[in-house]
């Protein structure tokens, strides 16, 4: 996991799942232009992680973009696929909060894992709860 998520856990908080972006943004022209250093940059300082307790996901190196929720606060996880990104599983994930937060992060690699990693992370969350009330 990359500096940001780690240096940014709270007490008793860990990472659940880790997702990464596909290998098409190398093979994108923006990427040939900048002579793959776009992408690199990109793999190297972009980080998306579900923790125990909330989803937190950090782009950009010199002006930092950091979007972060607890699970409570997420009203669902949105996944869309092109053809192409059913295909070769990638995506856009598209994260909404309470309130009408909105916010959506393109080319994720097997996105559907990660809303599936965000669902279990739910569940396993909403069973501890119920389990101390008792």
């Amino acid at each position: 996991m990359g500096n940001y998520v780690n240096n940014n856990l709270s007490r008793g908080e860990s990472v659940v799942y880790e997702a990464h972006y596909h290998w098409k943004i190398w093979i994108e022209l923006k990427s040939i232009l900048s002579l793959f250093i776009r992408p690199l940059i990109m793999t190297k300082t972009d980080e998306f992680a579900i923790t125990n307790k909330r989803v937190i996901m950090k782009t950009g190196l010199i002006s930092r973009n950091v979007f972060e929720m607890t699970l409570a606060h997420i009203e669902s996880i949105n996944v869309d696929q092109s053809i192409m990104g059913r295909i070769f599983d990638y995506g856009t994930v598209i994260i909404v909060g309470s309130g009408g937060t909105r916010e959506s992060f393109a080319n994720i690699a097997a996105p559907v894992r990660f809303r599936r990693a965000f669902m279990d992370t739910i569940s396993r969350c909403l069973k501890y709860t119920a389990n101390a009330q008792f």
